[in-house]
């Protein structure tokens, strides 16, 4: 096994850093005070939000899709699709296209809890919005020595794809290859894609 590459130590910003955390703490914790008002647990609303986000984006919903989309297990999703579904909120169908596979689409009420929570959202990052992007803009400029430009940020495929590229995650033996991941990083550098 090859020793770990040291990185020349970098002064850390704790400050800056801890801001972020907490801004991006208190908009989710407002997330979840509104999911629970509107009788929907966050996690609930989160996969209300990924269902609706895969639907607009003309991908199928299933529940492989919202596992990564979630960062959760196959089988969390599965029990959150299960308990949604008992609420009359989400449907499972078979894909037209491939009736191999099973999509999960919003009923009318799952699209009204959605809305209402969405519209909620929106207005929240209006208001508590320019403290959020003020943290991480102070924190990025501070890494980076200036604050990134356009050519500087990632695009949405790059920003997307970085806990995969920064770590390497083990296969669970019983996935045949269908693409689930274990949660548990190895000690391997991350592969260049």
């Amino acid at each position: 096994m090859k020793a770990p590459r040291i990185q020349p130590e970098r002064t850390v910003d704790y400050r800056t850093l801890a801001a972020l955390r907490y801004q991006i703490r208190r908009f989710l914790r407002t997330r979840e005070v509104a999911a629970r008002a509107a009788g929907v647990e966050p996690q609930h609303y989160l996969l209300l939000l990924q269902i609706k986000g895969l639907e607009e984006d003309e991908q199928p919903a299933t529940v492989g899709a919202l596992a990564e989309r979630l960062q959760l297990r196959h089988h969390t999703v599965v029990e959150l699709v299960d308990r949604l579904g008992t609420k009359g909120l989400v449907v499972r169908r078979r894909s037209p296209s491939d009736r191999r596979q099973v999509v999960v689409e919003l009923r009318p009420a799952g699209n009204a809890v959605l809305k209402r929570l969405a519209q909620y959202s929106i207005e929240e990052l209006r208001t508590e919005g320019p403290a959020l992007v003020a943290a991480l803009t102070r924190l990025i400029g501070r890494t980076l020595g200036s604050a990134p430009g356009p050519s500087q940020a990632p695009s949405p495929t790059e920003a997307g794809s970085w806990p995969r590229r920064a770590l390497r995650l083990k296969k669970r033996p019983w996935s045949h290859g269908g693409g689930r991941r274990d949660d548990r990083a190895t000690d391997r550098p991350a592969r260049r894609d």
